[in-house]
């Protein structure tokens, strides 16, 4: 139920973004839509990951170094993009842009969202 709810928000903020800039940038809306969204799922899986490692760290538990977790991070990154240019890539973009109307959200704070996930990911990294 989680992940049908967290689809189903990151696919309004997806639609947001895109439609926000649809009037300004015409075609170019598709890759700004798409590093947004590239960009908050990765400060998502960042913020996770930190918090995991640095839990894992205060409960004197055997973890990772930070050079593993990058490399992890940036692979976990790359599938993210792949699968969002797949998932956003033409007919299911057209669908979701007919079937939802997303409640109108300020932009500013919708770009304030991935910089807060990664600002949390690396406050979270420093706690070790």
């Amino acid at each position: 139920l989680f992940f049908i709810q967290y689809n189903t928000m990151l696919d309004n903020f997806y639609i947001t973004i895109f439609n926000h800039y649809k009037k300004s940038l015409g075609k170019r809306s598709l890759i700004v839509a798409l590093l947004y969204i590239n960009l908050l799922e990765s400060a998502i899986t960042l913020a996770l990951g930190a918090f995991i490692l640095a839990f894992a760290s205060q409960m004197k538990m055997t973890t990772m170094s930070l050079t593993k977790f990058w490399v992890i991070f940036v692979l976990v990154a790359v599938c993210i993009s792949f699968k969002n240019w797949m998932r956003f890539n033409g007919r299911k973009r057209n669908i979701l842009n007919a079937k939802l109307k997303p409640k109108p959200m300020s932009i500013q704070l919708l770009w304030l969202l991935p910089i807060g996930g990664f600002l949390i990911g690396l406050i979270l990294l420093q706690v070790q």
